[in-house]
């Protein structure tokens, strides 16, 4: 009795071992349909990502090519990424020029999906032939309609071969993310492509675009609120490249550059000279290196000077996961801290 009790339960732990192997392989497949049922989104650079990301949510699976502290302006892609791009059913970028490799990328890719442009509706910043002329160029004036923005915030299918080629951006500056009030036109681009690509889940992704414009508005206007008490005559920002030209447009903020709008730009020692007396002739208190940027130049012009330099800024991409500034909004809040503190000294 005990002989047949002790071989039923053995042959019972037989049945289960093979239930739980064939069990583990349909649990995985079931993981992976779900998986593949997610929409296929590849987005440009770590900025665009986080963009992309709170708006897609768990709708879409993402890949980011320019990831965190990496520097698109050099990004050279590479097999891996055209591979991603080729899975993918969704491209998002920032146009304006700014992704100049991309066209590369996607006759490598064999990409025949849908393209974003989020910034498509920006008004944007132009240089015009005295500014491009000039290598140190300082942009607190530029011509910047806020009000446009509202408006014009529409969604764009845009063939990515247009965006130009090494680095120049035709006179315009891409870096339209750094006014809060783009980074709204951004997220309903976005919103309104996944839905053009993806209709059963276009009610999800608009209302995570909207609760997350709330959040961007309310990050602008407590910046407002800040710089409202701080003299005009202090708000004054000195960097590296020309990546916060929108941001001093839109925020009443002048910006000082060593070089232009690259990020990899090796500036001319008249343009450094230049640079030197516009920071001796404003009193800058204070220098701010660049996150992921090449800072040579600015670290000579703050020993030239006897500026200290302030706390990094983050331009073209995010900090790492887990740090502050490694979302979009998290980058906003740091850099204006960062500022913040630096107008504010005595």
């Amino acid at each position: 009795m005990g002989a047949r009790i002790g071989a039923w339960l053995a042959g019972a732990a037989c049945v289960l071992v093979l239930v739980a192997a064939a069990g583990a392989p349909a649990a995985a497949r079931a993981e992976d349909a779900a998986d593949d049922a997610r929409l296929p989104v590849v987005a440009s650079f770590s900025i665009l990502g986080d963009i992309v990301r709170e708006v897609g949510g768990d709708d879409i699976r993402l890949d980011v090519l320019v990831g965190p502290m990496r520097d698109a302006h050099t990004f050279e892609p590479t097999p891996k990424d055209a591979r991603a791009l080729g899975r993918a059913r969704v491209l998002v970028v920032n146009g304006l020029g700014f992704e100049s490799w991309m066209p590369r990328l996607v006759e490598a890719a064999g990409f025949k999906g849908r393209v974003i442009e989020a910034s498509q509706g920006v008004r944007p910043r132009r240089l015009d032939d005295e500014e491009e002329s000039r290598e140190a160029p300082g942009h607190g004036d530029a011509d910047h309609d806020h009000a446009a923005h509202d408006h014009a915030d529409h969604d764009h299918d845009h063939d990515p071969a247009d965006h130009g080629h090494g680095h120049d951006h035709g006179g315009v500056d891409p870096h339209a993310w750094q006014d809060l009030s783009n980074g709204v036109i951004y997220a309903r681009n976005v919103a309104r492509g996944l839905a053009d690509a993806d209709p059963a889940h276009a009610s999800a992704y608009q209302a995570r675009a909207e609760a997350y414009v709330r959040k961007l508005r309310q990050a602008d206007a407590a910046w407002r609120r800040e710089l409202d008490a701080i003299p005009a005559d202090r708000r004054v920002l000195a960097t590296s490249h020309d990546a916060f030209g929108y941001f001093g447009a839109a925020y009443g903020i002048e910006v000082l550059s060593v070089v232009g709008l690259s990020s990899e730009a090796e500036p001319s020692a008249r343009a450094m000279a230049d640079l030197v007396t516009r920071i001796r002739a404003h009193h800058i208190r204070a220098i701010f290196l660049e996150q992921g940027g090449n800072s040579n130049a600015l670290r000579q012009v703050a020993a030239e000077t006897g500026v200290k330099p302030g706390g990094a800024l983050y331009a073209d991409t995010l900090d790492l996961p887990g740090h502050e500034a490694s979302t979009y909004l998290g980058m906003f809040r740091w850099n204006t801290r960062q500022l913040s503190q630096a107008f504010t000294m005595p």
